[in-house]
């Protein structure tokens, strides 16, 4: 049987999703856990233990798959920055842990920079392949910072540039992700693959446009986008919002809306992040009825 070391240092893919760092690479690592256990390959997932009150094996991925929280640290959640000093803690336990289950793995697969670290070492112990997925940027988020608060550090950047220069695979989302890694990093094409993630038809399912309008309350003639994620700068929202209001601004009869599903809009305005409440001043200003938040 094949046997998959999946890391996902920083998050567990059961946290509850919403969180600052529980989005999609959640799903994703939690999804594609599933997948390879349904074709018969095994996966333990190795993530750092955040609650000493949680059991450290857990088999809720099923078909035999694991997530196993490894202490590294205070077992508490911690920032990024001071995560980083854990790394070589993560990777003892796990190579403990191997060691004890007497598991021989066949390759790692790493989803985050500093999963991509520990998988470095741990390439280096076993002497596998590692495949890498960066989900994002530290290069690009800086690129869009609207303040030094929103900076990632050059230690982020750097561990980045190891992690592509150890794994041997590097799996990209998009064609636009593939270009950044190569412009940005400088990383070579023939150590990347694009593949798209994929979707939930059990969960994520079309009906019939008519009705599905008369839902929600939209003419048939009039146009919709549609964003759901998580709130914050990197996604890119203002500019969809700012889109959306020059186009709708030339058609007052059939006007274009957009419905931005995240965050939580109706909390008192002290309560909300910074981004929530930029977005709800710039949804004012542009043009009220034209945009929801919900």
């Amino acid at each position: 049987m094949l046997r998959i070391a999946m890391l996902s240092y920083h998050t567990c893919p059961l946290a509850t999703l919403g969180g600052k760092d529980t989005g999609g690479m959640n799903v994703y690592i939690r999804d594609l856990t599933r997948q390879l256990g349904r074709m018969d390959i095994h996966v333990d997932v190795f993530t750092r233990s955040q609650n000493e009150h949680v059991p450290h094996i857990l088999h809720d991925l099923g078909f035999g798959n694991r997530v196993v929280h490894i202490p590294a640290g205070e077992e508490v959640p911690l920032p990024k920055k001071k995560l980083a000093e854990h790394i070589p803690d993560f990777v003892a336990g796990i190579q403990q842990f191997a060691a004890e289950k007497n598991l021989r793995y066949d390759v790692i697969h790493s989803h985050y920079w500093m999963s991509g670290i520990a998988g470095a070492m741990l390439k280096d112990a076993w002497g596998i392949p590692i495949v890498h997925m960066f989900h994002t940027l530290g290069a690009m988020k800086n690129r869009i910072a609207r303040n030094a608060e929103e900076r990632e550090g050059p230690y982020r950047v750097d561990g980045e540039k190891q992690v592509i220069a150890r794994a041997d695979r590097l799996i990209v989302a998009t064609p636009a992700e593939k270009s950044q890694l190569q412009f940005l990093y400088g990383a070579h094409a023939s150590k990347m693959v694009i593949i798209p993630p994929g979707v939930d038809t059990e969960h994520f399912y079309p009906i019939p446009e008519d009705e599905a309008r008369a839902y929600i309350g939209v003419s048939p003639d009039d146009c919709m986008g549609l964003f759901v994620g998580r709130i914050e700068p990197l996604k890119g929202i203002d500019t969809l919002m700012k889109a959306v209001s020059m186009m709708g601004m030339h058609d007052a009869k059939h006007p274009f809306y957009v419905a931005i599903i995240g965050g939580e809009p109706h909390v008192a305005p002290e309560e909300m992040t910074q981004e929530m409440a930029h977005l709800q001043a710039l949804c004012d200003e542009l043009c009220v009825g034209q945009m929801a938040l919900f």
